[in-house]
């Protein structure tokens, strides 16, 4: 059988690959990417459910408008408005008709692929940035390029020197709590990203899945916020969102706010994709939103995972000491971490993995994040999933293993 010529560049993912391994009993997982099932708030979900299928059914059974079920565009144009008190999101409207919605913001990530990304076009993401995201454009055709990043986000001086040297089709960025490097970008960089924007004629995809997982204080304005200081950026900005790490991946309900040609071009290739996402998932979450139960899941939420990236910091310290280097995550799922090599230990992450299986824990090396050439020595500690006493116990297997 001959496919197409663009599964060529594409393998499949190195994450999903590790995850056949992980049927070995007893093995603790800090390899996914996955919020924990036992704080979905499953009774608002059920509530939702019951209430959208004993009231007028028809409708959300049925199928619905390409660009969202309207309810829905309406709630997610009002949860940016209650933003106002958290990071200035009231700042740059959102209404409904700028919105539409996604079968997970994944899917807003393919039809920008689709609407904007022609073969050979240049593509400048983080490095290390989202794996499926690099498989996702590079399916398209795109060459892509890696910025390099640091502890407040993607380094803006290098940015704007790869965008003056190759002239980018888009820059895809993930300003906050960043997969894999959980890294926040700092408001001033942000700040000047909009402006590059501006003067480059550029659009900028801003994924924004983990901004409402902060510990402590709120992060900076995203930013689609930001944009109202910045005249002319929302002109090329798009921003994609999602519920899956907040409220539940398996109602597959994310959104993309952009200009309107490209919000008009996206609906188009969505048509072709899938005609919509389920009425039925966007109904629950429209009637989730009024429940006004959001805010107290997501602080239990919040206080959870701050929890775990606690004990993750300090069991890493114990056990690994100067074998590792990590910054200390302020929210999302995630630790980014590099071997060192001190001390004889490996600095070679999928070595250190295959040990690692073998003393029953996982984790998922760097490189796979990584556009074109791989930091060997890096690799991610997800602490969302694992409870205090398993994640103690995992980096204890982790120390061992090294």
């Amino acid at each position: 059988m001959q496919f197409a010529q663009r599964l060529d560049a594409i393998e499949t993912s190195a994450i999903r690959e590790l995850f056949k391994l992980l049927g070995k009993p007893g093995i603790i997982s800090f390899a996914g990417g996955f919020p924990d099932p036992a704080l979905f708030d499953a009774e608002g979900i059920r509530i939702s459910a019951d209430a959208v299928l004993a009231n007028n059914p028809g409708p959300v059974l049925q199928y619905g408008a390409t660009e969202g079920y309207q309810p829905l565009r309406e709630a997610i144009s009002g949860f940016y408005a209650a933003k106002g008190g958290v990071g200035s999101e009231s700042n740059a409207t959102v209404k409904a008709e700028g919105l539409i919605v996604t079968t997970g913001s994944q899917q807003a990530l393919d039809l920008i692929g689709k609407t904007l990304i022609s073969p050979g076009d240049k593509v400048i993401v983080e490095a290390p940035t989202f794996l499926a995201t690099i498989q996702c454009f590079r399916l398209y055709g795109a060459h892509i390029i890696g910025a390099p990043i640091d502890a407040d986000g993607v380094d803006v001086e290098q940015l704007e020197k790869l965008i003056a040297e190759h002239k980018p089709k888009l820059i895809y960025l993930i300003p906050t709590f960043g997969n894999p490097s959980g890294a926040t970008l700092s408001q001033a960089r942000r700040k000047r990203i909009l402006e590059l924007a501006v003067t480059t004629q550029t659009v900028v995809v801003e994924d924004d899945p983990y901004g409402e997982l902060y510990f402590g204080k709120p992060p900076p304005p995203s930013l689609l916020a930001l944009s109202a200081q910045v005249p002319g950026s929302r002109d090329w900005l798009a921003h994609c969102g999602s519920f899956s790490k907040i409220l539940s991946p398996g109602l597959r309900v994310g959104w993309m706010i952009a200009p309107p040609e490209l919000l008009a071009k996206a609906t188009m290739c969505k048509q072709f994709s899938d005609a919509h996402t389920s009425n039925l998932s966007q109904a629950i979450a429209a009637h989730y939103l009024t429940l006004n139960r959001l805010d107290d899941t997501l602080a239990v939420v919040r206080k959870t995972y701050a929890e775990r990236a606690t004990v993750m910091a300090e069991s890493l310290r114990r056990e690994l000491g100067d074998a590792i280097g990590f910054n200390q995550p302020q929210g999302g799922m995630f630790f980014w971490a590099r071997l060192t090599g001190a001390k004889g230990k490996s600095s070679n992450a999928a070595e250190f993995a295959k040990r690692a299986i073998e003393k029953g824990v996982a984790f998922v090396p760097g490189a796979p994040f990584y556009a074109h050439d791989p930091d060997l020595a890096t690799l991610r500690l997800s602490f969302a999933t694992a409870g205090l006493d398993k994640i103690e116990e995992g980096i204890g297997r982790l120390g061992q293993a090294l």
